[in-house]
């Protein structure tokens, strides 16, 4: 008898403690994660205080299931791959606080109509700086001395033997580079050009910046001045709708035809069919991509089969340190959110 009590109160405790836990659960901020695959340690910061669900595929959410699992939750932690419209909002209901993107771009979220509801958008803006510049760095050289082009060479037959003019390329030293953008990563982009000895650094932004300006010897010019005299212009602006596709097939007649064009801001700035034209017709020399329209490229996309063309599948913040830090910065700006707090970085 003594037995079946105990057991009877054991169990009894069970329920009870099941039952603390879910009230405790329940009364904890709702968190949806779009992608399982994110960092773990931004997850465990937001599990330490929040109820967290993932989508359970390291694929980005559908759409409908976006929408059905948003329903009642407090913050949306998302990636560039998902799109946050009011019908996401309107889907999630008046509790939700606050957005916060594991990127820089936030041309995914709808920001105006978040911040009409009074939704905060938190992102991650410097923390891929470096990872990004290094990447542009390395896809430039890649580009500029047909690395692609001659490893392919290696393995197909067409290394017979040493040429002297075969998979020539053309170098940093003595050439004019022009940037389109000069924020934090073209700053940091044009830094770690210097010591390739460039003749000139020129680059176009809506007002100059005389003081970043002066650390790396550049010089403020028109867009079409840096379209004209560059023999490698580099993209490193945001995507705005006077950036949308400013690279367009007048842009690309007014370069010169030795001119190397990359590209790790956004696709969207190119009107990429002009480019590959621009490629096809040889009216510039190469590019450089690891952005694109869409993404991923349709493995039919006539860019993929250029021979003077490299292209890369958005990776230009994929340092691993980077990528850890970027999900905690996201975690971090939910919960600072959710606490009434100051964000790390949000979009105002």
């Amino acid at each position: 008898m003594y037995k079946i009590r105990h057991q009877f109160i054991q169990h009894a405790k069970s329920v009870s403690q099941l039952l603390s836990r879910a009230a405790a659960m329940s009364s904890q901020p709702q968190v949806y994660v779009t992608r399982p695959d994110v960092d773990i340690s931004g997850l465990e910061l937001l599990r330490k205080s929040c109820n967290v669900t993932t989508w359970s595929q390291a694929l980005p959410v559908p759409r409908d299931e976006l929408l059905r699992q948003i329903k009642g939750k407090d913050a949306l932690y998302c990636a560039l791959t998902d799109k946050i419209d009011a019908a996401v909002l309107d889907a999630a209901g008046e509790q939700l606080k606050c957005i916060a993107t594991i990127s820089v771009g936030y041309e995914h979220i709808d920001v105006d109509e978040c911040h009409k509801r009074g939704i905060r958008v938190g992102y991650t803006p410097d923390v891929l700086t470096d990872a990004t510049a290094e990447l542009t760095l390395a896809l430039l050289l890649a580009t500029n001395r047909r690395l692609f082009e001659a490893n392919k060479e290696v393995y197909n037959g067409g290394w017979k033997s040493w040429a002297p003019m075969w998979m020539c390329g053309h170098g940093l030293k003595n050439s004019r580079v022009g940037f389109f953008g000069f924020g934090r990563i073209g700053q940091e982009i044009a830094a770690r050009i210097v010591p390739f000895k460039p003749a000139k650094i020129t680059y176009t932004t809506r007002t100059a910046r005389p003081e970043e300006a002066a650390k790396v010897n550049a010089e403020h010019v028109s867009f079409d001045e840096m379209l004209c005299s560059s023999d490698f212009i580099v993209v490193s602006c945001a995507l705005t709708p006077n950036t949308k596709e400013i690279f367009n097939a007048a842009a690309f007649e007014k370069m010169k035809t030795n001119c190397i064009f990359i590209n790790t801001a956004r696709g969207g700035v190119v009107d990429q069919m002009a480019l590959c034209e621009a490629l096809q017709a040889k009216r510039i020399l190469a590019a450089g991509l690891d952005v694109t329209t869409p993404e991923p490229l349709p493995l039919d996309d006539p860019l993929l089969k250029l021979d003077n063309v490299v292209v890369l599948p958005h990776i230009g913040s994929a340092d691993i340190e980077t990528r850890k830090e970027m999900s905690r910065i996201t975690a971090r700006n939910i919960l600072a959110a959710l606490q009434g707090c100051e964000m790390e970085a949000e979009v105002k």
